[in-house]
């Protein structure tokens, strides 16, 4: 995921894998070990924080609270994923209490 984030531009300043190669088991990690890992991050230089590019693992409900941790806009597979569906269905990106990305304010460019 690093390299391909990289590959489309953008800059990675720090990152880090739970090492969960079974998908099943992705599905079971538990947040604060999400969380945790997120901490450990040096996020100084960070715009964003992408706390999971995989849609098995529950991220939903992080998303605003690392937000208010964080201080930055959180991403997940789930939202990114929302995001996408609602606009190309036209309606409107918002989820309530799932972050940044699926509020009203958000903006968010088109490509």
């Amino acid at each position: 995921m690093v390299d391909y984030l990289a590959a489309e531009g953008f800059d990675v300043v720090d990152w880090a894998a739970l090492g969960v190669a079974d998908n099943a088991e992705v599905g079971c990690i538990p947040g604060q070990r999400v969380l945790d890992a997120a901490r450990g991050l040096d996020l100084a230089r960070a715009d964003a924080l992408v706390i999971s590019a995989c849609v098995q693992m529950p991220s939903l409900d992080l998303v605003a609270p690392a937000e208010q941790e964080f201080g930055l806009p959180v991403l997940s597979a789930a939202t990114a994923g929302a995001h996408a569906v609602l606009r190309a269905l036209g309606l409107a990106p918002e989820l309530p209490g799932a972050g940044q990305l699926l509020t009203a304010r958000a903006s968010v460019g088109t490509s």
